[in-house]
């Protein structure tokens, strides 16, 4: 399928179809990383902005290595070192990037809307990185991606997403994605901490993490996200560990072969034991790789990759 999208938002605005090229793409991608020499000519004069208003490790370093593994020239640029410590807005910051005609914007934002306010005002492609508690697409594409690797196929799987379900942009990203592809998803942590109306994404809910766990093929664990609380939603970190935490005896309730599942960075001890986290059935690791191929696709796919520029 021919992907003619100008900008990556949401998993919502994106079809089964188009889902299925970004990850088949991402896959000759992956191959690419593989090579002695990890590096491409496909976006050779690609101009490719890395907008992070908010601190990130795994996305922000991930997008970096994708730009340069396709050679596009790229920039990056933190909220803290942009005329917006002076008061510049967003859509005049965006504007003075687009004078020097970039051909993607890369955007991470603390407000949930950012990046589709930016697409609607500026030519350059805009791929969402993370906006407040929204979307984070590439997240859950390359969740998708690693459980399609390991498993051959996604449909039919039970996927439990356990954790801070309110806060996490990744919840609802992973709960759309996994869903249209034909996964069973299942959310589950404190009442405190899922949604009102969550279900309406297709999506069950669950109080009892043990419910959730049951049978799952995947387990997503996620952290309780305590600089988007207004307040804490929990008693303590040692109780919301007990009750909510996974360890290997609830592990047990799982399927033989379930995948163990976690967005980074991790809390060790609190949702997730570290025999857990570093054990067998643990794909965090392979996560952080696919993340690489995933953004590396995103960007070929929007910056025109099919032609590539030597042939211009």
């Amino acid at each position: 399928m021919q992907f003619s999208r100008k900008d990556v938002l949401d998993m919502e605005s994106l079809s089964e179809d188009e889902i299925t090229t970004v990850l088949d793409t991402a896959e000759r991608m992956k191959e690419i990383s593989e090579r002695p020499i990890k590096k491409v000519p496909t976006l050779r004069g690609k101009t490719v902005v890395l907008f992070f208003y908010e601190p990130s490790t795994r996305t922000r370093t991930s997008f970096e290595v994708a730009a340069k593994r396709l050679s596009a020239d790229s920039l990056s640029i933190s909220a803290g070192t942009s005329s917006m410590v002076k008061g510049e807005t967003l859509i005049d910051t965006a504007k003075n990037l687009e004078a020097m005609n970039p051909d993607v914007i890369v955007i991470r934002h603390t407000s949930s809307g950012a990046p589709h306010m930016l697409a609607g005002r500026v030519k350059s492609s805009i791929i969402n990185a993370g906006d407040g508690t929204h979307a984070h697409p590439s997240q859950a594409l390359l969740d998708l991606m690693t459980v399609r690797e390991k498993k051959g196929e996604i449909r039919g799987l039970r996927v439990a997403i356990i954790g801070d379900i309110s806060h996490s942009r990744v919840a609802r990203s992973d709960g759309i994605g996994f869903t249209k592809m034909g996964a069973h998803v299942v959310l589950a942590g404190p009442p405190t901490m899922i949604p009102t109306g969550i279900e309406t994404l297709g999506v069950s809910v669950t109080r009892h993490v043990e419910e959730a766990i049951h049978d799952a093929d995947v387990i997503m664990m996620l952290r309780m996200q305590k600089e988007r609380q207004q307040r804490f939603l929990f008693s303590t970190e040692r109780e919301y560990a007990r009750v909510y935490g996974l360890t290997k005896k609830r592990m047990e309730l799982a399927r033989r072969d379930v995948l163990i599942m976690h967005p980074g960075p991790i809390n060790r001890g609190v949702e997730i034991a570290p025999e857990v986290a570093d054990g067998p059935y643990s794909i965090i690791l392979d996560q952080v790789t696919n993340g690489v191929a995933i953004r590396m696709a995103l960007l070929y796919l929007v910056a025109g990759g099919t032609r590539n520029a030597d042939s211009d």
